[in-house]
């Protein structure tokens, strides 16, 4: 394979406006040049337990058993995901917030596995095109459920999109805020993502919405709930992932679960249970990488930007350049930002970031004719 181009943030490049590339009235953020680089080699990753990651292995996409129905019988997998349907519901209003700068703030509901399930919706004030608005799903990381409230943290990022002509559907996992059901294991549990493909579908069925433009925006554990949405949602038009948690199975026992092991405190745990009835990924590879999104990545709905810190000590950086690897190997697009010495949230370059993926979304998302 010819040597891949990574896409990096200059730190002291020149600044540039994309004020052109945004519509509404805010303030349009400022963002670093970019100039794409062939590395000759990646930062160190941080001196940190369980954030040492093995050599890139290119997860093949060919069938990964030689059964599939067999293996729609198990929850976690990407065949069970895609042997599901998703209605969602019509969302109902419970709640009407302040408005942003250019859009009006609710809290909805809708229905997931028959779960009442909340959500922040955005709506824009501009005229709304005849085919309705371009939509962003967005996938927040991990915050402790019990802390978990609707309105807070990630108000910055969901307005980079509501401000800029985005229906904005930010969904209340089960077992947040007021979501019905039991908070689960994300790695070892499909209903979060269950609870976003149905967001999608009830975002399909509102009124204001383009069913044809909707994209999906994830950050840590979110990531990894979008990347297994566009390897089952064949509609999602692009995805955005910051930080994610988009490893294979394998590459997570291997660097981020400490190994083999079942648990670090070797308490009994989803991982303890599953690698006892079917083994580690080394000893049964077909069914952890049916479990992966990583080995269906020729079935991708569409491109896909990465943006990763080197200074990430939640979430390993190699996992963005895995899956730029993997997703390049598969013929599909993406594109990868790497920002040296930033942190899991990209704070330092947190409005550059959002730039880059408005851009984005403007191209593959909201371009789109209904």
């Amino acid at each position: 394979m010819s040597p891949k181009k990574l896409l990096y943030i200059i730190p002291f490049a020149f600044l540039f406006s994309l004020s052109a590339c945004f519509s509404g009235t805010a303030t349009p953020i400022t963002a670093l040049a970019i100039e794409p680089t062939t590395p000759t080699g990646l930062p160190p990753l941080p001196d940190a337990a369980q954030n040492t990651v093995a050599e890139a292995q290119i997860i093949p996409n060919a069938p990964v058993v030689s059964n599939p129905s067999e293996m729609a019988n198990i929850t976690l997998s990407i065949d069970y995901l895609r042997s599901r349907s998703y209605e969602g519901s019509d969302f109902v209003v419970e709640q009407t917030l302040s408005s942003g700068s250019n859009y009006n703030r609710y809290i909805v509901s809708y229905l997931s596995d028959g779960l009442k399930i909340y959500a922040l919706l955005t709506v824009p004030w501009e005229e709304k095109p005849a085919s309705g608005y371009p939509v962003v799903i967005f996938n927040h990381g991990y915050i402790p459920p019990d802390q978990y409230r609707t309105t807070e943290r990630y108000l910055a990022y969901t307005d980079a999109f509501a401000s800029n002509g985005y229906i904005v559907v930010k969904s209340d996992y089960r077992g947040h805020g007021s979501s019905e059901g039991n908070s689960t294991s994300i790695y070892g549990d499909p209903g979060y993502v269950v609870d976003v493909l149905n967001a999608y579908a009830s975002a399909e069925r509102y009124p204001d919405a383009d069913p044809n433009r909707i994209g999906m925006w994830g950050h840590s554990m979110g990531g990894y709930i979008t990347l297994r949405a566009m390897v089952v949602n064949p509609n999602i038009k692009a995805g955005v992932i910051w930080a994610g948690v988009v490893a294979s199975y394998e590459e997570l026992f291997n660097s981020w679960w400490g190994g083999n092991r079942s648990s670090n405190n070797n308490r009994p745990n989803w991982r303890t249970d599953m690698v006892a009835q079917y083994g580690t990924p080394q000893e049964n590879p077909a069914y952890w990488n049916a479990l992966s999104a990583n080995a269906y990545l020729a079935d991708l709905s569409g491109p896909i930007q990465l943006h990763h810190g080197t200074g990430d000590t939640t979430v390993p950086y190699n996992y963005s350049v895995l899956l730029d690897e993997q997703i390049r190997a598969a013929g599909r697009s993406t594109e990868l930002f790497l920002y040296p010495n930033d942190d899991h949230n990209i704070a330092t370059n947190r409005d550059n970031a959002l730039v880059l993926s408005v851009v984005f979304f403007n191209e593959y998302v909201k371009s789109l004719s209904g």
